[in-house]
């Protein structure tokens, strides 16, 4: 009696099912982690506690990657009479009031688990140059929109739904 050993090669069929079973069961596991991520309109930031009566002042504007993946800057002009862009976030963690170069605004901040999200957000009216007034709503926008804020040290990012980064240096808070 002779033992005859069967050996198995994969045909190119049975390989293409192994890697599209595989491809499925990783997309599975990446379908649902994608829930642990927070939605679009969720907004993440440290606790405002950490911010309280500290200045901002926007030093780096980074528009969203263009179609190479490039990363590019906005121009940041100094305000019309001089004035940076600038947060402060009040020392009772309720408010936050700061300049646009050339209107004054100021928000109501709000506490939740994710940190805090910024409404009622007001500004004066003052008429600026049409390219300054641009800035100013694109940056009223953001700052209405953003989809998270991080803190590193003295610095600042605010991160847009539309991939802008706003990027603000701590700046000593003596002078309002």
């Amino acid at each position: 009696m002779s033992l005859k050993i069967a050996t198995f090669k994969p045909s190119r069929s049975s390989t293409k099912r192994l890697f599209v079973t595989i491809s499925c069961l990783g997309l599975s596991l990446l379908t649902a982690c994608a829930n642990v991520i927070p939605p679009c309109n969720a907004k993440i930031s440290p606790p405002s506690a950490e911010l309280r009566n500290t200045k901002w002042e926007l030093v780096r504007w980074n528009l969203a990657p263009n179609a190479r993946g490039e990363v590019r800057t906005r121009q940041i002009p100094q305000g019309d009479n001089g004035n940076p862009i600038q947060l402060i976030f009040d020392a009772s963690g309720e408010r936050l009031s700061g300049s646009t170069g050339c209107n004054r605004f100021t928000a109501r901040i709000s506490e939740d688990s994710r940190g805090f999200t910024l409404d009622q957000i007001a500004s004066t009216k003052m008429a600026c140059s049409p390219a300054r007034m641009e800035l100013e709503n694109d940056f009223l926008y953001d700052l209405n929109d953003y989809r998270s804020i991080v803190r590193n040290g003295d610095q600042l990012l605010m991160i847009g739904a539309d991939r802008e980064v706003l990027n603000f240096m701590q700046r000593s808070n003596a002078a309002k």
